[in-house]
């Protein structure tokens, strides 16, 4: 079943077990998936890579929303964004381990052929689509930065 369908699917399962919170956002992320459908120049449908993609985005900007919530003291906030996120990452695949996302990135490096700083560009190019929604982009770009130098 593609991701997008199981969202749909999610929904009518909230909706029947009346779970508030999570209603909402697999509606925000419906949302989002639809308007990426009907923007110019997109597919008809949208590929799974494309759904994780949006996920992570969502959940990014959450979790980020939840760091300054927390920073300012309002734990309210903080605690109600980080539910919010904890469903996002539902639909994600799992997290690498640093030492995974090490190894991913040393095969990366070895397949552009990249040397020094100067090919970092290629290097991100190429881990951040392979490894969209398995690592987070800060960390692929500090792992590539060191591994670089």
């Amino acid at each position: 079943m593609a991701l997008f369908e199981q969202i749909n699917n999610d929904i009518k399962t909230a909706m029947k077990a009346r779970e508030k919170e999570r209603l909402q956002v697999l509606r925000n992320i419906k949302k989002v998936m639809l308007e990426a459908k009907t923007a110019k120049g997109a597919t008809a449908e949208l590929s799974d890579e494309e759904v994780i993609k949006i996920i992570s985005k969502l959940a990014k900007q959450g979790s980020d929303s939840a760091k300054i919530y927390k920073e300012q003291n309002r734990d309210d906030l903080f605690e109600q964004e980080m539910a919010q996120v904890a469903v996002l990452e539902e639909y994600l695949p799992e997290k690498m381990s640093d030492e995974e996302l090490t190894a991913e990135v040393k095969a990366i490096i070895d397949q552009v052929g990249a040397t020094t700083m100067k090919d970092m560009g290629k290097v991100m190019g190429i881990a951040s689509k392979k490894l969209a929604g398995k690592a987070d982009g800060k960390d692929i770009s500090v792992k590539v930065r060191a591994l670089l130098q």
